[in-house]
């Protein structure tokens, strides 16, 4: 198994715009690795895309991604579904201003996305009705698992009260994904199935020391109930014995930079923090 981690950043991308902090001007300097931008991974062995932030163009450009078969949502915050208008990008036939037929994406919705998906909205209503009508996507909806090619994907519901999100367990030839990346407290960790992961990718949670502005999280900040501390984050993929952690969904306001993130892997064996453009074999 095959995966680029497309963007490695959180909600909002290094470099922040308009911001000159240390970090970001950093950023601005040196670009990728210590520029970052919205989340996103391709999965390469199945032509997969999980999520669409509103740089996804530029980022299956600069990774040389030639195919589009199979799109999926762990959730609909904007960070994650901003750049859905790429299925138009990709199929867009102006002629006609329909979909070449052998361009259309397959929307892989697992239960309940396939309902609340159809709430994001355009001047023409729905966006996803109007992306059906067009012709870019067709819906595949599923329950629980879904085969994609040679791949078995397991699609684990994390209910956050307004929106669930999905912790995708990818499997292919004996090999394990586990795809976290964002607001999964509390993690299913009573699931048999995200144990033993050849590999987690997830959300390393909350930095409680050196933010920016010397700001520290109440105990009733509403991020401690969509995250775990760091250290909380470490404890969970010793758990659920993953074999190798990798980190992503960086935010800018942990105020620490690509060399930060290098020397915080030194200190722990078996984890890394992503970057733009990492590309990882299973």
């Amino acid at each position: 198994m095959e995966i680029t981690i497309l963007g490695s950043g959180g909600c909002t991308v290094i470099p922040k715009p308009l911001c000159q902090c240390g970090i970001c001007r950093e950023a601005r300097e040196k670009g990728v690795p210590y520029a970052r931008s919205g989340p996103a991974v391709f999965i390469h062995d199945e032509n997969l895309l999980i999520d669409t932030p509103a740089e996804i163009g530029r980022q299956l450009n600069q990774n040389g991604i030639d195919q589009l078969k199979f799109l999926m949502f762990t959730h609909l915050d904007p960070d994650h579904v901003e750049g859905i208008r790429v299925v138009e990008q990709v199929a867009l036939d102006f002629r006609d201003w329909r979909a070449y037929e052998e361009k259309q994406v397959a929307l892989l919705l697992p239960e309940p996305l396939d309902r609340d998906i159809y709430r994001l909205q355009s001047f023409h209503g729905s966006l996803l009705d109007f992306y059906q009508k067009q012709g870019y996507v067709r819906c595949i909806q599923f329950k629980h698992q879904i085969d994609v090619g040679d791949s078995k994907i397991l699609g684990i519901p994390v209910d956050r009260g307004q929106q669930t999100v999905f912790i995708y367990v990818i499997t292919k030839m004996g090999r394990k994904l586990v795809y976290a990346p964002c607001d999964i407290r509390p993690f299913p960790e009573s699931r048999p199935e995200v144990h033993g992961a050849d590999l987690l990718v997830i959300q390393p949670g909350i930095f409680e020391t050196g933010l920016k502005h010397g700001f520290i999280y109440p105990e009733d900040h509403i991020s401690r109930t969509t995250l775990y501390t760091f250290d909380q984050t470490l404890a969970l993929a010793e758990r659920i014995k993953a074999k190798r952690v990798l980190f992503v969904h960086l935010e800018e306001y942990w105020n620490r930079g690509y060399e930060d993130y290098l020397a915080i892997e030194k200190e722990h064996e078996g984890i890394r923090f992503a970057h733009d453009g990492m590309r990882i074999n299973l």
